[in-house]
């Protein structure tokens, strides 16, 4: 994807409500101490944007949803995606600009067909992934300053 097209991507944003049950605290960790494979651990962060997904060698079939996120160490984005099947289950919980903590995720690495980040992995929903919006005691991050294009893949 070349940045011309993500930043058009981006413009064609979606803001939805958050998740019905905001989180009131939540402890954290970067994108450091991520690890491949499927995760019982939690990540709070920050959601940045998301996008739908499609698959323009099949006449732009709807194949799922990017999100990118981003951690409070403000040089670290990671994009997310969740397939068709699960798309409809998640966007309650995908409010752009908000702190959210997700449980249950797989953790992968990032193919160069679909990087987008500098990131060598991405985060997959599954089936048993959580999305909650963290209300108070959320990590500091800043997310308006961010989302400049040293951090997208060129």
């Amino acid at each position: 994807m070349s940045l011309s097209s993500f930043h058009h991507c981006l413009k064609q944003k979606i803001f939805l409500s958050a998740s019905p049950v905001p989180q009131t605290g939540v402890r954290h960790s970067t994108f450091e101490s991520l690890r491949l494979g499927r995760s019982s651990q939690s990540i709070a962060f920050g959601f940045l944007h998301f996008w739908d997904s499609l698959n323009f060698k099949k006449d732009r079939e709807f194949v799922g949803i990017t999100v990118l996120f981003l951690d409070e160490n403000v040089n670290s984005v990671i994009h997310g995606f969740t397939p068709v099947g699960r798309a409809n289950h998640y966007m309650s919980s995908l409010k752009a600009y908000s702190i959210v903590k997700i449980d249950r995720f797989e953790v992968a690495r990032c193919s160069s067909m679909y990087k987008i980040t500098d990131h060598p992995f991405l985060i997959r929903f599954i089936s048993l992934t959580i999305i909650d919006e963290v209300i108070t005691n959320a990590p500091e991050i800043n997310l308006q300053s961010r989302l400049d294009c040293s951090t997208i893949s060129k």
